[in-house]
């Protein structure tokens, strides 16, 4: 790697940050839903400021948008996302976009690195407000005609509307070359706590975390509250928090220091002070890197079905969700050079982590080689209108990103 090493603009790159944030700025966070008319302003001013660092830049037929390098490649991918949750902060996707604009400029003021390419991405709607993922699915060539036609958001809006109204509709699609995009990095906020309780100001990704999904139903006998004896009832909310405590014990013979479960939601039937609950609902997600792991956890949750169906009265069901993820481990050559950006530049301050969340990156990752870096997030809090992360950090994690994205460049080059 060049002695002469890209330095990033500190100044420019917090301003530009901040300048992302009022799009949409709701108290100290973000309200910018995909699609939505301060999403589609903020997403115009993405590509100016693209266009202004030297990008050829576009909002593609989705709503990417999409800054590509006048420089002929092979080229690395910088890019995240900077749609936000319904009630969202202003890091959440936001850091990585413009951590790539700010690199890509970083990189072209550099006598060692002027040649190098680095395209930036800001893919569209990664929150799900109408398609999970739909701009980085797009881009590896996964077919989203059927999502354009059909998804809506909560309002009811069909996503092909939302691309009729931005004007984007009848617009080409950004795809993936291969030929010149070989690498893809994502920065981002870790969305956790893990980096802040080690006190370290880096994380490098392994693995992003598998996910399963599953309702568990219980059927038992709606009745009167006041006259029914509790030893003769057959109440589906109490057996659904003993089946609760089950899992617990089972999952938690399993799990490693990373794995999680979540009951997120639970719905009685009739829900009412007066009436033992007839039935019961539950929604039950759990998460791990480890593929194994995972399926035993499945196997797991279908054993204590089948056991508490043979001991009690009430009646448990078990249904498997839509869209179970697999754990996509990230590139090791790539990690290898995140790692020696962060000794260099935060000597014993990094860690290598698995993401907990979702990311664009395991969309890419099976198409070229992947990597992503975390920076700490103030109290461990995403997803909310408070969510941060301090300054210094901020800009130590875009030092690291440059210096990782230019040695990345450069072996891409070779």
């Amino acid at each position: 790697m060049h002695a002469d090493f890209p330095r990033i603009n500190p100044l420019r790159l917090l301003d530009d940050l901040k300048t992302l944030r009022s799009f949409g700025a709701t108290g100290p966070g973000v309200v910018r839903l995909a699609l939505s008319p301060i999403d589609i302003e903020a997403r115009r001013w993405l590509a100016a400021r693209m266009a202004d660092a030297g990008l050829d830049a576009t909002i593609d037929g989705v709503g990417t948008v999409f800054g590509r390098s006048r420089k002929p490649g092979p080229a690395l991918v910088i890019g995240s996302h900077t749609d936000t949750q319904p009630t969202g902060g202003w890091l959440d996707g936001a850091l990585g976009v413009i951590y790539g604009l700010e690199i890509a400029r970083a990189l072209d003021e550099c006598a060692a690195t002027r040649d190098f390419a680095v395209d930036v991405a800001s893919w569209i709607d990664e929150e799900g407000t109408f398609s999970g993922f739909l701009g980085s699915r797009s881009f590896v060539g996964e077919a989203v005609d059927t999502s354009v036609r059909n998804a809506r958001n909560q309002g009811g809006l069909l996503l092909a509307d939302a691309l009729a109204q931005a004007g984007l509709a009848n617009l080409p699609r950004v795809t993936l070359d291969r030929t010149r995009q070989r690498a893809y990095l994502e920065p981002h906020i870790e969305q956790g706590g893990r980096l802040e309780a080690s006190a370290k100001s880096i994380g490098i990704v392994t693995t992003i975390v598998g996910i399963r999904e599953f309702q568990l139903g219980f059927t038992g006998q709606r009745n009167h509250a006041g006259t029914t004896p509790m030893s003769i009832r057959r109440d589906a909310g109490a057996a659904l928090v003993a089946f609760i405590a089950r899992i617990d014990d089972a999952f938690g013979r399993l799990a490693d220091a990373d794995t999680v479960w979540t009951v997120g939601r639970i719905d009685l039937d009739p829900g009412s002070f007066s009436v033992v609950p007839g039935k019961a609902l539950m929604n039950l997600q759990f998460r791990d890197a480890n593929p194994e792991r995972l399926h035993a956890m499945e196997r797991a949750l279908v054993e204590l079905v089948d056991a508490w169906n043979t001991q009690h009265a009430v009646h448990a069901e078990l249904i498997a969700c839509e869209g179970a993820e697999e754990p996509v481990t990230m590139d090791p050559e790539l990690q290898q050079r995140l790692e020696e950006a962060a000794e260099a530049l935060a000597p014993g301050q990094w860690t290598s982590m698995p993401s907990g969340a979702s990311h664009d990156a395991q969309v890419i990752a099976p198409h070229i080689p992947a990597c992503m870096l975390f920076v700490p997030s103030i109290g461990g809090v995403s997803h909310d209108f408070i969510e941060d992360t301090a300054e210094q950090h901020i800009v130590l994690g875009c030092e690291v990103a440059a210096r990782a994205a230019a040695g990345i460049a450069e072996a891409l080059r070779r």
